[in-house]
């Protein structure tokens, strides 16, 4: 192509036509001679990048050309043997190239390839043939071959002998084989079918056992190289004895039965072959033959004495019967042949084996019995009774098991199940046969139990108890209440709520839905309300959802927030209108009673008194716990008339918090006389209610049964003096002097007088009141006759109503 441009060339730079014409004619020519096929040669094992062909000098192409019309090599195949320089336009091996690999079965090898041109397009085929080279040597497939020849055997007797391979072809394969000097035998050569030579050993001179028992002959085989390579093998020549008799065994088939579970080295069978011929022809050897790879491994035969024993683990369900063939050689190569068939007898050695078909991972507990949890199957694979099998579940569980058909079984639950007892069973069923001893097997299935909302919440307790002391901040936790739900998952979901009761106001708690924390929404007043009850309600997530229900009662401690209230002394009395003590009392001397209360409770309300000030401070005292204040020593003249007295009242709250009561107290030498100048002081009082009327009942009651009382104990005391001889002098009867309670000495007596329009009670004092002597009788100690006893006692009836 690159010519034919040049051409075409020239004849247009020269302008003539008939140049032209011949131009064209000449590159035709040269165009055929290049389609022409390009065919080299290289012997193999050459090195790598070893010279094959000068591309450019060929075709008669510069180098440049080359690579300017981008000329490449292309080996048919995937691999590339071939590499063209462009740059030299030489063809070299990419490889060392072995004709063995290449072309192994084929006489000649030739590999082609194609030179590509680019620019224009052009494609010139090749051929390279690879010369074989004497690289390997004949091999035999043995290094020592064995030939058994009888001594009886004819002159003349052939002997064929495994040929050599080798793997160069023609001139350098296989072309001789030679045979070492001996004086016995010949080797004659001979060509196959296919071309290939073999060797034959020919016998030339009668065998003489007892002359020489074997010949060792070297067998070289050559081949036509050069030089020429050659391998050798070793002909070992065995010379039998000659033997004209036969073993004979004493029976033609030996049967035997055996249990499957014998031991190894168990005794089988022995069998025996009789051979009259002395010597090694007369010794026999024994051998399996025709006899299965199984049966080689669960026998062993022994050679000498014909014994066989068990050698591997009989499985009657593998196999019930074995037969094998023993043959009987004698020294002399003859041989007999027997069988022995052993029957393997079915032993209980293979426990049922469970297979499961179906299962139910998971089934609700309201399932209804009789439904189907899982379906499996038994099989045993012994025989007979060993074969029956039969199954049973462990253990005391809601399932039982039915038969079905072909020794499968259902799996069904009996009775009702509850996830809250029991949220999964492990099933254990036991398989197991009928046979003398019972073998068994076990099947664990693992079945859960899926929930149902069939449990409503459960608080822990039936009524909760919380204190909150009262003044406490608004949202304030207290504390909390749980329910438990012994359902799993959404059914065991508690949601905590108030239950709202028709016709009461809304309660001063609240409840968290999530965790049930209680919580005090606004402060708490102890006096106001000092416990109260709602009641919780916990509902879980189930559907339809269940629910329970508990009682939350708060309870409000109390706080020290309310200081005593004296309730006596009034606050809005007058101090100067206070109590009266006559001049002549003695210690111990009750004044009057300082009563208060205190809203709050326990020790907040536990009220103390104690004297804060006085006008006479050693003059009076007063009870720490009772509030009575009594004098403390006898009055004395000194004393002054009046006396004024701050009581304080605390109580026992932290921290504590007190009030004061003030009392006026007047030192009086006389009642009467005090009643009047107290009665002209002081402005007659309102009424004070009910309070007023009951206290002046009761006065007039203990008045009236005190004077009864003193009545009847003079009038018993005059006759019990009159009817004695004794001089003793009546005493006051002891129920009135005690009925004289309060801030009156025992000496004094009282009236009540009511004032005409009021309810109001009135003291009026009387003189001291001494008891009358009997006419004729002194005086005793520190008394005086009275000038008006008589008068006393006649009036004291009148004073008493």
């Amino acid at each position: 192509g690159w010519l034919f441009w040049r051409l075409m060339a020239c004849g247009r730079r020269s302008g003539d036509s008939k140049r032209q014409v011949i131009l064209f004619i000449l590159c035709v020519c040269v165009c055929q001679s290049g389609a022409e096929t390009l065919r080299y040669s290289l012997a193999e094992e050459m090195e790598k990048d070893s010279f094959v062909a000068n591309i450019a000098k060929d075709l008669g192409i510069s180098p440049s050309q080359l690579a300017a019309r981008k000329a490449r090599v292309v080996s048919e195949g995937n691999e590339q043997l071939f590499r063209l320089n462009q740059n030299t336009g030489v063809l070299t091996a990419k490889e060392s190239l072995d004709r063995e690999e290449i072309c192994p079965q084929s006489d000649t090898c030739t590999l082609f390839f194609k030179i590509f041109f680019e620019n224009p397009l052009q494609l010139i085929r090749g051929e390279v043939e690879v010369r074989d080279v004497n690289d390997n040597s004949p091999v035999f497939p043995e290094k020592e071959m064995v030939l058994e020849i009888p001594e009886t055997t004819s002159l003349g007797s052939r002997f064929p002998l495994e040929s050599a391979r080798d793997k160069d072809m023609g001139s350098n394969g296989l072309q001789n084989y030679s045979l070492g000097s001996n004086s016995h035998f010949s080797l004659a050569l001979g060509t196959g079918k296919g071309g290939a030579k073999y060797a034959e050993l020919v016998l030339e001179r009668q065998l003489d056992r007892e002359e020489q028992r074997q010949l060792n002959l070297l067998l070289t085989a050559t081949d036509g190289g050069s030089p020429p390579r050659s391998g050798t093998a070793q002909v070992r020549i065995v010379v039998l004895d000659a033997n004209d008799n036969i073993p004979v065994f004493g029976r033609e088939v030996y049967e035997v039965r055996l249990a499957e579970n014998s031991p190894p080295k168990q005794l089988v069978v022995r069998v025996a072959a009789a051979d009259p011929d002395e010597g090694s022809n007369g010794k026999v050897r024994y051998a399996f033959t025709q006899t299965s790879e199984r049966s080689r491994q669960l026998f062993e035969l022994n050679s000498a004495t014909g014994e066989i024993r068990v050698a591997g683990n009989l499985d009657f369900e593998e196999a019930e019967n074995h037969e094998m063939v023993v043959r009987a050689t004698d020294g002399g190569g003859l041989s007999a042949h027997c069988k022995v068939q052993v029957e393997v007898l079915d032993v209980n050695d293979n426990a049922p084996e469970v297979a499961l078909t179906s299962l139910t991972a998971s089934i609700p507990e309201d399932a209804p019995p009789r439904t189907v949890v899982a379906l499996f199957s038994v099989r045993d694979r012994d025989s007979g009774e060993n074969g029956r099998t039969e199954c049973a579940i462990d253990g005391d569980l809601p399932f039982s098991l039915t038969p079905t058909f072909d020794n499968y079984y259902e799996l069904r639950t009996n009775a009702a199940l509850d996830r809250e007892r029991t949220a999964e069973y492990n099933i254990t069923i036991t398989a197991m046969d009928w046979g003398t001893t019972r073998l068994s097997s076990r099947e664990s299935i693992f079945v859960q139990i899926s929930d149902v909302n069939d449990n409503p919440p459960e608080f822990t307790q039936e009524i909760y108890t919380m204190s909150i002391t009262e003044n406490n901040s608004a949202m304030l936790r207290i504390g909390s209440v749980n329910a438990t739900d012994a359902d799993a998952g959404k059914n065991a979901r508690v949601n905590y709520a108030l239950v709202r009761q028709e016709g009461k106001e809304q309660p001063d708690v609240s409840v968290n839905s999530e965790n049930g924390d209680v919580y005090i929404l606004r402060p708490l007043d102890y006096e106001e309300v000092r416990a109260f009850e709602v009641v919780v309600r916990a509902t879980d997530g189930g559907s339809p959802p269940l629910s329970a229900q508990a009682v939350l009662r708060v309870v409000v401690r109390d706080e020290n927030d309310n200081a005593p209230v004296v309730l006596h002394p009034p606050l809005d009395s007058s101090a100067a209108a206070g109590e009266l003590v006559p001049r002549w009392a003695r210690a111990g001397y009750l004044v009057a009673k300082v009563v208060a209360v205190d809203a709050d409770a326990g020790q907040n309300a536990w009220l103390s008194y104690e004297l804060a000030k006085a006008t006479e401070p050693g003059l009076f005292r007063v009870g720490l716990h009772s509030g009575e204040v009594r004098t403390a020593r006898a009055v004395a003249e000194r004393d002054a008339p009046r006396q004024r007295l701050v009581v304080l009242v605390r109580d026992r709250g932290q921290p504590p918090r007190s009030a004061t009561a003030t009392l006026g107290i007047a030192l009086v030498d006389g009642f009467s006389d005090a009643h009047l100048r107290v009665s002209e002081e002081a402005p007659a009082a309102e009424p004070d209610g009910p309070l007023t009327l009951y206290l002046i009942v009761c006065l007039a009651c203990v008045s009236a049964l005190f004077l009864a009382t003193a009545v009847a104990a003079v009038v018993v005391k005059v006759r019990r003096a009159r009817r004695s001889e004794a001089e003793t002098l009546p005493t006051f009867p002891k129920a009135a002097t005690e009925s004289n309670a309060g801030s009156l000495p025992r000496s004094y007596v009282y009236d009540v007088c009511f004032a005409a329009g009021t309810v109001n009670s009135e003291f009026r004092f009387l003189r001291p009141l001494f008891p009358c002597l009997p006419a004729g009788l002194p005086p005793g100690p520190g008394e005086q006759r009275s000038s008006v006893c008589s008068q006393d006692a006649a009036n004291l009836g009148e004073e008493g109503d």
